[in-house]
């Protein structure tokens, strides 16, 4: 079962006591946030939980594997997120 973002807006609704739609305030500003920092190229901590950060593959040369052909594979940004000590400890 996964967790959806609806999920978390109806959680912090009832942990709180503030309606669906000031929760969904609440948590899209803290996504957005998030990614605000990641588009600026800046890694964003948040100390027990994790780490975001942008990575960049470099380019390089692959091969296409049905015709054996060369072909140039451009760098790639993707996020990756590095679970911090007290997430690693919680789910151990």
């Amino acid at each position: 079962m996964a967790l959806s973002k609806s999920d978390i807006v109806e959680v912090v609704a009832g942990k709180i006591s503030l309606s669906k739609s000031k929760s969904e305030e609440i948590v899209n500003l803290v996504f957005g946030t998030i990614e605000d920092g990641l588009k600026r190229g800046e890694k964003v901590s948040i100390v027990s939980f994790g780490t975001f950060e942008v990575k960049i593959s470099k380019p390089r040369m692959g091969r296409n594997p049905k015709t054996g052909e060369s072909i140039s594979i451009p760098e790639k940004k993707s996020v990756k997120f590095k679970a911090g000590k007290g997430l690693k400890e919680l789910i151990r």
